[in-house]
């Protein structure tokens, strides 16, 4: 008995669906996305390999490098309302005046590193303008003239006036960095009564 030949038909899917929802997704990312700000002053942190993650609240960071051979500080604290609180404070204690677009300009910045003087004149750049080499100096920690040490005062201040709570501190230091310019930063932090922060570190495998 003949086998009956069944006809085959071309089979085809429509894939117009697929590809709104994927160019929807992708779009959704692309506009939702937040560019990697470039720091200002950028470190090549110790390897080490603890895990602990830093907190996304409640906490600044005091950055210590070099740039052009010479040792700089930069500050930065977490939060838009107390980055303007403690620049109102500041703005207070150094007998200085910030516009209100000025005071949202410096909410939006992470870390910065000039002295209260200059302040001015860096939230007039561009955000890709304040990143370059040589632009922001530090901020002033030596004896005779120690901003850091009122802008970490003022800052706790903030968080406590803000969110209640007391603001915890990180130190990121280059691994080149000279053990004494990290020393100034640690001994400033202990004239406030802070004996507990962190260390940043780069993450390493355990048998590195």
């Amino acid at each position: 008995m003949a086998k009956v030949k069944m006809s085959k038909k071309s089979t085809s899917i429509d894939m117009t669906a697929m590809c709104d929802v994927a160019f929807l997704l992708l779009t959704f990312f692309i506009l939702t996305a937040t560019a990697k700000v470039p720091e200002p002053l950028p470190v090549d942190t110790p390897s080490s390999t603890v895990q602990t993650k830093l907190p996304d609240s409640d906490l600044a960071m005091l950055t210590v490098g070099k740039s052009d051979g010479k040792e700089q500080v930069f500050f930065g604290v977490k939060g838009k309302e107390i980055r303007m609180a403690t620049l109102d404070y500041m703005a207070q204690k150094y007998k200085m005046t910030f516009t209100d677009q000025e005071r949202t300009q410096f909410s939006l910045v992470d870390e910065f590193g000039v002295p209260i003087e200059g302040l001015k004149q860096l939230l007039a750049m561009k955000s890709a303008d304040r990143a370059k080499k040589g632009v922001q100096p530090g901020i002033p920690c030596d004896s005779l003239n120690n901003q850091l040490q009122d802008w970490i005062q003022y800052a706790r201040k903030a968080n406590i006036d803000v969110n209640q709570k007391e603001l915890q501190f990180a130190i990121k230091g280059d691994a080149k960095e000279e053990y004494p310019q990290i020393k100034k930063v640690m001994d400033i932090l202990q004239d406030q009564k802070i004996n507990s922060f962190n260390l940043v570190t780069g993450l390493r495998g355990k048998d590195y």
